[in-house]
């Protein structure tokens, strides 16, 4: 038993039609199921990649383009199969500082701009300094936090803490600011103070903002981690391997681990996407 059934009335306007509802009442045509909605989505950009992976094979083989300086994707498949297990190695190194400095520097960003959206004084000073930071060549920073902090992890988990504060700093600044001047004033009328404004008004509001911020350091985290490995490491993760067989000629191998870290970076801003779509479902980029 459903609910009222909205219909078009005889002179254009709308009735409301109180009668039950079918056990098996259809949605109309126009409405088609969420997975198959889904799938149409994927046929797209499914068909361009596989067609690009067929000019790619047969312009390298009918062109006799050298493996060392463009190997077909069939070579870097068979690549990536025999070498699994150092592949694995790798990307666990790596995902070890991807992961902790991509909360780290998150976590710190979100903080910081709500305790400087209390004063005027430390959003003035911090955000020109955060501009400045983020403009900083990461072939720069990079080799002082190996410095200071080691060729484990933990200084790859550095790089992207500089590389992911400020983009979620200047994002969620941003978003707390977006809510509505009448929504902040009915919530004066209901005496609420700044921190019950903050958590159901503010915050809220800014979630769009936020989860715009985590999707781009989702990208910047892996850059930052692979880069900062080429200048030290232990003998294991993906840019040590990229800068190792870079040097032994192994294009092939460096394809590989290209393709573990592109497919990682997907997955991982696929990740925040779907929870972004869970969290923000009723903003209106959602609405169809």
């Amino acid at each position: 038993m459903g609910g009222p059934v909205r219909r078009r009335g005889a002179v254009g306007g709308a009735c409301w039609d109180h009668r039950p509802r079918r056990a098996g009442y259809r949605a109309p045509h126009g409405a088609r199921p969420m997975t198959a909605r889904r799938i149409a989505d994927l046929l797209p950009p499914l068909a361009f990649g596989l067609a690009v992976l067929a000019l790619w094979e047969a312009g390298v083989r009918l062109l006799n383009v050298p493996q060392i300086i463009l190997p077909p994707p069939s070579a870097i498949a068979a690549r990536f199969v025999t070498s699994i297990p150092t592949l694995s190695a790798d990307f666990w190194q790596t995902i070890k500082g991807v992961l902790a400095g991509y909360v780290i520097g998150s976590a710190s960003g979100l903080v910081v701009a709500i305790l400087i959206d209390r004063s005027q004084f430390l959003q003035r000073g911090l955000l020109p300094l955060g501009n400045l930071v983020s403009a900083l060549p990461i072939v720069g920073i990079a080799p002082i936090m190996v410095m200071w902090f080691g060729f484990d992890w933990q200084s790859k988990a550095a790089v992207v803490v500089v590389m992911t504060f400020f983009p979620m700093l200047v994002n969620t600044v941003a978003g707390l600011e977006s809510s509505g001047a009448m929504e902040r004033d009915l919530m004066k009328t209901y005496a609420a103070n700044y921190w019950q404004t903050l958590l159901s008004l503010r915050l809220p509001a800014a979630l769009p903002f936020v989860f715009n911020a985590l999707k781009i350091n989702t990208t910047l985290a892996m850059i930052g981690a692979i880069v900062a490995e080429f200048f030290g490491t232990p003998t294991v993760g993906m840019g040590f391997r990229i800068s190792t067989e870079v040097g032994h000629f192994g294009i092939d191998m460096v394809w590989a681990t290209i393709v573990v870290a592109a497919a990682t970076g997907s997955a991982f801003y696929a990740l925040v996407a779907g929870l972004e779509r869970r969290a923000t479902f009723w903003h209106a980029s959602y609405r169809r």
